[in-house]
């Protein structure tokens, strides 16, 4: 008998909406506390300063802005799960355009007032089905970021706004020193997407990979695992698996520092970390 087929996790569009407007929230609350010794700091990302990075985060609500501004795509091209995966290559464009909006908007309240405004009022009016552009042009940039990866649907790419959010939330939190919160949602929504991405990078079913409480997910070629404890077990909690899969910590540092418990002989996840570029 084959296998049976893992069921695609499906999102609450209506939560989905309410996690982004929230976590959206909560940096901005975080920004404006921000004074210049802080906002002059490295982020930790290249040679971005904490200023940049705040003005970059910005971009994931703006993004579905200026999508939305645009005719729809015909036909959807991408789903979900391809979306960790085509996020590589960007890079140097997405540094451009982050400098040049972070210089061209040096109140960065009201850069995200003006964002937060914009997207509400786009949102608003827009059904969950509707398709955009999944890689935009960059902030501030004269020329297209790459090739687009295809058009998805609305509600897919607000998943991706999640994870854009809640990532660099950690990354401000780490660089500023600043507590932002989380929104309980937005971060259950990122730690689940990127878990089924390593189930998709390394479908199997010989190795589970648990991060309470929000997601488990099983992959890895091998032995089959049927009942009672399954031989091979990855465990750590939401904030280290987000870093190992967006490479914000590599897998030896989080088993050194005990972030990570991994047992079994196919436990070892170095080889497919991390996710996203």
């Amino acid at each position: 008998m084959p296998p049976a087929r893992k069921r695609t996790r499906t999102y609450d569009p209506v939560k989905t909406r309410a996690a982004v407007l929230a976590q959206f929230a909560h940096v901005r609350d975080g920004v404006r506390d921000l004074d210049e010794e802080r906002l002059a700091r490295a982020s930790g990302l290249g040679d971005w300063s904490v200023r940049e990075l705040a003005a970059h985060i910005t971009t994931a609500l703006e993004n579905v802005s200026r999508n939305l501004d645009l005719p729809e795509p015909a036909i959807r091209e991408v789903v979900l799960l391809d979306w960790p995966f085509a996020t590589a290559g960007r890079a140097a464009d997405i540094a451009d355009g982050t400098r040049r909006l972070a210089a061209d908007h040096p109140d960065l309240d009201a850069l995200y007032a003006r964002t937060g405004e914009r997207y509400a009022e786009r949102l608003a009016t827009a059904p969950d089905g509707r398709l955009l552009a999944t890689l935009p042009r960059a902030p501030g940039s004269d020329r297209a970021a790459g090739a687009p990866t295809g058009a998805m649907t609305l509600a897919d790419y607000l998943v991706t706004r999640t994870v854009e959010l809640v990532v660099h939330t950690d990354d401000l939190n780490r660089a500023a020193g600043t507590d932002i919160p989380f929104d309980r949602q937005a971060l259950a929504t990122c730690t689940r997407l990127l878990a089924d991405a390593l189930a998709v990078k390394a479908p199997g079913a010989s190795t589970e990979v648990r991060i309470p409480p929000y997601a488990v997910v099983q992959c890895v070629e091998g032995p089959r695992h049927t009942r009672g404890t399954p031989p091979n077990v990855v465990e750590t909690d939401p904030l280290t698996w987000i870093r190992l899969a967006t490479g914000r910590v590599d897998w030896r540092t989080a088993l050194d520092e005990a972030k990570v418990g991994a047992s079994g002989e196919r436990a070892d996840l170095a080889s497919l970390l991390p996710l996203m570029g």
